[in-house]
């Protein structure tokens, strides 16, 4: 058999054996599956080291999705974005494995270059239907070395493999929050047609030039209570979207980026007995990396003060850097993810506010109901 053939086969084989895994619920398993997915790369394409970084929604960053052969502490301080990643954008627009050697500040973040002794680095698409859900990172441990055309060919298959996970993760928690939506609209249109109704014909009883009699009085009375015992019934039912995952935590993101902003200094207040909804985590965690982000980005800053405590029955957020946002006063510091963020809190029943603070200082603030959006 040839070799290229054999590759091919090889890898689709492993492909086969690791499907399975995924039947059902397991879905949700998916850091394991990639994990053997990356462990299959570097047997196959004779790596020692891969890690599959994929989109993540509720934070909006690139972040470690599976790995082989990495220190897993190393892993979990990586995270980023397309635009400050070259090499990624080639790989995912041209939709093969590109490889790269020397200057690597020129193709990934100039904080990971040097990353655990890196010399060549290939990366591997993760992309389906022309969407674009991540890429997978390998190297030799290393060395400097050059893949072959059967081992590019091997590695694209399991990019692609990593891809039909991720679509069918993503497909399923879409499903999930298309048929909350369905069901919102259906309570629309059942308070329209029962409650609304009833109200309805209230009101033009009452509106009415002549008295009412006893008995007209009395049917008024009954369809307010038939009306607010349908309006009962139908909020009762279970309307919240199911609320997006991450796989970490408030604190634990928090840990994560203070060891990332080195040159800052953190301050972090926590009010004791106050815990992240789990509604509230996925936002939460996003305001705080689009916070420090646009404070690394569009600041002079040295200090960060955190503080995360509760106000009134809300959960608050605050994020405040001692430099000031831009040179133009301002304007460029509130970022399209913080602007996103803003309409995502809306949507919990809270808000996201962003400006210059006291003594020329910037502040992000979130503030949300500790209990959820109110249905």
């Amino acid at each position: 058999m040839p070799q290229a053939t054999q590759h091919n086969s090889d890898a689709l084989e492993v492909i086969a054996d690791l499907l399975p895994e995924l039947e059902g619920d397991q879905l949700s398993s998916g850091p394991r599956f990639y994990d053997r997915l990356c462990e299959a790369l570097c047997r196959l394409a004779s790596l020692q080291r891969a890690g599959l970084m994929l989109y993540d929604e509720a934070r909006k960053l690139v972040v470690p999705a599976g790995s082989h052969g990495v220190d897993p502490a190393q892993l979990e301080q990586i995270y980023g974005t397309l635009d400050e990643t070259p090499i990624a954008q080639r790989a995912l627009a041209e939709d093969r494995v590109i490889e790269v050697s020397d200057r690597l500040e020129l193709h990934v973040p100039a904080r990971y270059a040097r990353f655990a002794g890196l010399t060549t680095l290939t990366c591997t698409p993760v992309s389906a239907a022309g969407r674009w859900l991540g890429v997978i990172f390998a190297d030799r441990g290393g060395g400097r070395f050059q893949l072959t055309d059967e081992e590019r060919q091997t590695m694209f298959a399991v990019g692609k493999a990593a891809a039909l996970v991720a679509t069918a993760r993503l497909g399923v928690s879409e499903q999930l929050r298309a048929r909350a939506l369905s069901a919102r609209l259906d309570l629309a249109r059942e308070l329209h047609d029962r409650v609304v109704q009833r109200l309805f014909g209230v009101s033009l009883a009452l509106g009415a030039d002549h008295e009412l009699s006893p008995e007209e009085r009395q049917r008024c009375v009954a369809e307010i209570q038939g009306a607010l015992a349908e309006m009962r019934e139908e909020i009762a039912r279970p309307l919240a979207p199911p609320p997006l995952v991450t796989d970490t935590s408030l604190a634990g993101e928090l840990q994560r980026l203070a060891g990332y902003y080195e040159q800052l200094s953190f301050e972090v207040e926590w009010e004791p007995r106050v815990e992240v909804p789990a509604s509230l985590e996925p936002l939460a965690q996003t305001v705080l990396a689009e916070a420090l982000r646009n404070c690394a980005k569009h600041a002079a800053a040295t200090e960060v003060r955190i503080r995360i405590g509760s106000l009134d029955g809300a959960f608050v957020l605050e994020v405040q850097n001692d430099g000031v946002q831009g040179a133009d006063g301002g304007r460029r510091g509130a970022g399209m993810g913080l602007r996103l963020s803003a309409l995502q809190a809306i949507q919990l029943g809270g808000m996201v506010e962003f400006g210059p603070a006291e003594a020329g200082s910037w502040r992000v603030r979130l503030v949300a109901p500790l209990g959820g959006a109110e249905e």
